[in-house]
């Protein structure tokens, strides 16, 4: 019986001198090595619901505070496009898409362990650019092409629900999801390709509900506490 009390107690002790793993340091920096991501819609995409894969693509930094922490944290994506616009027979868009955003908010820990599940949210600011050549998918067509810029920028709110791993105490593991609610003003500019390169602009406020199912990284923690 008192084995099995002795192996208790050093079982607490081990788990408890996990516990405050962030809380023990000042900051904490790291990188998002994968996330899969749903991108804001694009003119009339019609796939705008299929999911990113982006690697490399984010930073944070968080102070640490205990229980709770204060996050900063970024992302830029670029990448070549092409997709169905206003319907699968109808035009076909090929360009370039930025993405880019700046967040801040908090986090909080559940529990304090080497594995530690926590929630939070973030808000701030997020663009997405494209600029391309939109051409008719519909070979009975004789619409001509034309070339197309289209910008958002708007305000983000995002909930998050993560997991922490904590190998050792200087470095921890993390997997999060979150949906990002994403209220933009967006101006679309299309120029046609003829002689007088006639221009066109029309401009819209926008609600979109964007979930990014997981994101997986890394961080490291610094400055320790005495």
């Amino acid at each position: 019986m008192k084995k099995i009390l002795l192996i208790i107690v050093c079982v607490f002790l081990y788990y408890n001198g996990f516990s405050q793993v962030e809380g023990n340091y000042n900051y904490s920096i790291g990188i998002r090595g994968y996330s899969l991501m749903q991108m804001p819609k694009i003119l009339n995409q019609t796939n705008s619901q299929d999911y990113t894969d982006t690697y490399l693509n984010g930073f944070l930094v968080k102070f640490n505070d205990n229980q709770i922490s204060l996050r900063l944290n970024g992302n830029y994506f670029r990448k070549d496009l092409s997709f169905r616009n206003q319907c699968e027979n109808c035009e076909i868009a090929t360009g370039k898409m930025t993405d880019f955003g700046f967040k801040v908010g908090f986090e909080k820990s559940i529990s304090y362990a080497k594995i530690q599940p926590y929630f939070g949210g973030d808000m701030g600011f997020r663009a997405n650019h494209f600029t391309g050549e939109i051409k008719t998918a519909n070979p009975k067509s004789t619409s001509a092409p034309y070339n197309v810029d289209s910008d958002k920028n708007g305000f983000i709110f995002a909930p998050i629900l993560g997991l922490k791993i904590n190998p050792i105490s200087q470095i921890s593991i993390f997997a999060e999801t979150s949906l990002d609610f994403y209220y933009s003003y967006e101006r679309q500019e299309t120029i046609q390709q003829d002689a007088a390169n006639t221009r066109s602009f029309v401009k819209y406020n926008k609600w979109e509900f964007l979930l990014n199912p997981i994101s997986i990284g890394i961080q490291v923690h610094l400055v320790g506490r005495n």
